[in-house]
């Protein structure tokens, strides 16, 4: 079902993703943003490498909820006109590395917040992942930000899904997650962030991504800008 909401700079059209006990997610008024018009074609065979031998991705396209906490699919963009403060942060990623936002300044950063027992994390890894490598080098970088697990769990994740950038793991502090909370809150698992050349969020899907495409679209018109 397709819901349009509309106030003097927003427009916000949720796609049918599951919340916790077959629910859906309840709508939070939004700041002054404007979404993105973009036309979504929801695939119902997803076609996910690794995904079907996947049995918790598997129950989540099916419909079977295991308590995750999901968001509605819907997307969110910011004019440019409208963004608010850079977001800084920093974190060590699964390998012991230092990520800070700093060295990612002049490019487009894609922030995806996760876990690797989220269903909907799994089912939109191999997607993530293809994007990842067609921006690699052509003005966007992919930061994960795992927010419940240590090392070797987000390490195995990594190796399952073929997944290559890296992840800061946010779990003992929440740091990361806190530095987005003032500008567009994470609410759900997954949450994907882009933030513009200057690291101020220019745009937000809340749960699992509705299509490749919609990611697509939003880093391309990003670097474009």
């Amino acid at each position: 079902m397709t819901r349009a909401r509309s106030s003097s700079s927003l427009v916000t059209t949720p796609s049918a993703v599951g919340a916790p006990g077959g629910s859906r997610a309840p709508q939070r008024p939004r700041r002054r943003f404007a979404t993105v018009a973009l036309a979504v074609s929801i695939v119902a065979t997803l076609g996910l490498a690794g995904c079907s031998a996947d049995p918790l991705a598997a129950q989540y396209k099916e419909g079977s909820d295991k308590g995750y906490i999901a968001g509605d699919g819907s997307v969110t963009t910011i004019p440019v006109d409208e963004r608010g403060e850079k977001i800084s942060f920093s974190g060590v990623d699964e390998s012991g590395e230092t990520i800070d936002s700093a060295d990612l300044a002049g490019q487009v950063t894609v922030v995806n917040f996760w876990y690797a027992g989220c269903a909907p994390c799994r089912a939109e890894a191999p997607q993530l992942q293809e994007l990842n490598e067609k921006y690699e080098g052509k003005g966007a970088s992919f930061v994960g930000v795992n927010v419940y697990d240590q090392a070797e769990t987000a390490t195995s994740f990594n190796k399952t899904y073929g997944i290559t950038y890296p992840s800061i793991l946010d779990v003992d502090s929440g740091s990361v997650k806190l530095a987005f909370t003032g500008s567009v809150p994470p609410k759900a698992v997954p949450t994907t962030i882009v933030l513009d050349k200057e690291g101020r969020v220019a745009s937000r899907i809340l749960g699992q991504l509705p299509a490749e495409s919609i990611l697509d679209t939003l880093v391309r018109e990003t670097i474009a800008e």
